[in-house]
């Protein structure tokens, strides 16, 4: 799939996936805004790039009217940025790490999902980027799931309002960034189980770096646009069902039906 000609908006475009987004549409020849807290560093013409902290959401709307100033209107919008806090137990988990991240992963995408209902132009599919975590509710990832949760639950709500739009929940699967960094290092396995399956899991085809992660999920963005509106999509289900099965397994009997559109 290409995206030539294509206007585009990418947060938390500075590294990892979101660099990765960046990456892929420029070379598909799109015009890419970027919004990020560090900046994209990338030097290219069809670049256009805005720094801006989310966690700062008055600072959000000023630098969306910058930044987006010239566009008609956007085919995509790629709401990447996130941080997944720290592993432990919830007993443990102070309720301002809670917030923290809830701030980031979605206080922040509805700041920017309003802006765009107001700024009036088109805008033909909106992507939050969840994951596995907001259905498998694993020992530890309590900030980090939560807020996946509310990802999922965001996009449907915001598909009744934004109907001209289609808007999805994506899980781009495992992704070999900074964040598996900490992943795969600090986590006790034995106290958070589904750490051993990610460092298992690192070194191969099942962790692809965020650029082949980047990629990975653009292609699956026709089989996504077949999912109604507000749906949650791990891309799993469209590229590697054998995969996306074996994941699902690990569900309690009752809550795998949670996992679909």
């Amino acid at each position: 799939m290409g995206f030539k000609a294509e206007q585009v908006l990418v947060t938390g475009n500075s590294s990892g996936l979101g660099r990765g987004f960046t990456e892929r549409f420029l070379e598909d020849g799109a015009e890419v805004f970027g919004c990020s807290r560090r900046g994209c560093a990338i030097d290219h013409p069809r670049l256009h790039d805005t720094r801006c902290d989310l966690a700062d959401f008055a600072a959000i709307g000023p630098a969306l009217d910058g930044l987006l100033a010239d566009a008609e209107g956007l085919d995509r919008v790629i709401l990447n940025a996130g941080i997944i806090g720290e592993i432990r137990e919830m007993t443990e988990t102070p309720l301002e790490d809670i917030r923290r991240v809830m701030d980031i992963n979605v206080w922040a995408n509805k700041v920017i999902l309003d802006w765009l209902h107001a700024w009036g132009r088109p805008v033909k599919q909106v992507v939050l980027i969840s994951s596995g975590a907001s259905v498998l509710g694993n020992k530890g990832w309590g900030s980090y799931a939560l807020s996946k949760s509310a990802v999922n639950m965001l996009a449907r709500l915001y598909s009744h309002e934004l109907t001209e739009t289609h808007v999805s929940a994506v899980a781009p699967g495992l992704i070999d960034s900074a964040m598996m960094d900490y992943l795969c290092v600090e986590p006790d396995p034995e106290r958070f189980p589904a750490m051993q399956r990610i460092r298992e899991a690192r070194g191969t085809a099942t962790m692809p770096g965020p650029r082949e992660a980047a990629d990975r999920v653009l292609e699956a963005l026709p089989g996504i646009r077949e999912f109604p509106s507000g749906s949650f999509v791990d891309i799993r289900q469209i590229l590697a069902p054998e995969e996306y099965r074996s994941l699902m397994e690990m569900l309690p009997k009752g809550v795998a039906g949670l996992s679909g559109n």
